[in-house]
């Protein structure tokens, strides 16, 4: 399989292998002493340390930050913020899935931005402080989920309210994304399953959100084919194929959501908030409830998901069926009551749903009723 290279958004090496690119880069760039972040668990594993050790064999001073939570929180970002000044480094390196990149990315931020960090919170027109030149950045994927290694926001939790807030600005693109999904191979069927999912809530999102912007739609269509005819197999027996089929759609979710999200990110966001639920799990257990919510004044968009899936039921509620039949084959449960959600729970996470960033750019408008209906029903 041959690494190949594309320009959309950003420089991405796509291929077999293309992370054994990244000292040579390192040194046509001039850079030395990179600040690797990441997160615990890819700290562990194998391949990370043949990154880190083939880095150093080179002659580069790495130095690895990885003191970061499952959903990242301000205060992640200031402790990489005092490794990047205390080692002195000059470039950062996000590897993992999305949160690891998204602490990354927000401790590219405060390089030289040292405000407080929601100052630049993109909610409230922050981007416009985002003056500054950034460090070099550079992502490498590990998961098929968020797509974040080709994003110019980050997505940081106040430690004590868990509100979410985004940070945003051009000048958070990495300079090039090395895609190798070789380094997905050994993923896990759950954490497969559920950034896979992730992957395809992006992509359903994104086509149906209310903005105009036909290019998204045809990149969110793509997206949804290939992980219909990859997601299952990368979970349940993994080849080459289907896992470069996911990390292809998992960046194209990403890239077609700059035109919005939606309902399901609005369920998904209080519930990793208030839970600590792992956000792509979150995604799956509520698709298929605001699918068949946003049906409604979206039959048209819903007869081309069903043909992007190759249904022979062209509708919304086909749609819907199919997505809980997906989950089921990626052993996905299809309740709240299955992933730690209890009734007691309800209130608060619809207020915090309605309060959440994504839900403006539904297709059609979204209540606290209807957010406390979609929790319950799903519960």
């Amino acid at each position: 399989m041959p690494v190949s290279q594309f320009n959309f958004p950003t420089i991405i090496r796509f291929g077999a292998g293309a992370v054994e690119e990244l000292p040579a880069y390192l040194k046509t760039n001039q850079l030395q002493k990179p600040l690797i972040v990441t997160d615990p668990t890819i700290a562990g594993l194998s391949f990370f340390k043949k990154i880190v050790t083939d880095l150093s064999a080179k002659g580069f001073l790495v130095t690895v930050f990885h003191d970061t939570h499952k959903n990242p929180v301000k205060s992640d970002v200031y402790k990489g913020t005092e490794v990047f000044d205390f080692s002195k480094s000059d470039c950062i390196i996000g590897i993992g899935g999305g949160a690891a990149i998204d602490v990354a990315r927000a401790i590219l931020l405060r390089i030289n931005h040292r405000e407080d960090l929601f100052k630049y919170d993109d909610l409230i027109g922050g981007d416009i402080y985002v003056t500054n030149e950034v460090p070099h950045f550079i992502t490498i994927p590990t998961t098929a989920g968020t797509g974040s290694e080709v994003g110019r926001s980050a997505i940081i939790a106040d430690d004590d309210t868990h509100q979410k807030k985004i940070l945003f600005s051009p000048k958070l693109l990495a300079k090039i994304v090395f895609a190798d999904p070789l380094l997905t191979m050994d993923l896990p069927p759950f954490i497969t399953a559920a950034t896979g999912m992730d992957a395809l809530t992006h992509n359903m999102e994104a086509f149906l959100a209310k903005n105009y912007h036909p290019i998204c739609d045809g990149i969110a269509l793509e997206g949804i084919r290939l992980i219909a005819g990859s997601l299952e197999q990368a979970v349940n027996a993994p080849t080459i194929s289907s896992r470069s089929d996911m990390l292809l759609a998992s960046m194209m979710g990403a890239i077609a959501f700059q035109k919005g999200l939606g309902v399901v990110h609005s369920l998904a966001h209080p519930m990793s908030a208030l839970l600590d639920t792992h956000h792509g799990l979150a995604n799956a257990v509520n698709l298929p409830y605001g699918m068949r919510f946003n049906i409604s004044g979206s039959e048209e968009k819903f007869v081309r998901i069903a043909r992007a899936l190759e249904l022979k039921n062209e509708s919304g509620e086909g749609v819907v069926e199919y997505l809980f039949d997906l989950n089921s084959r990626v052993h996905i449960p299809n309740k709240l009551s299955e992933v730690g959600v209890e009734s007691k729970h309800i209130e608060t996470l619809a207020d915090l749903a309605f309060a959440d960033f994504a839900h403006p750019n539904n297709p059609k408008p979204v209540t606290r009723a209807d957010f406390k209906t979609l929790y319950e029903s799903a519960l």
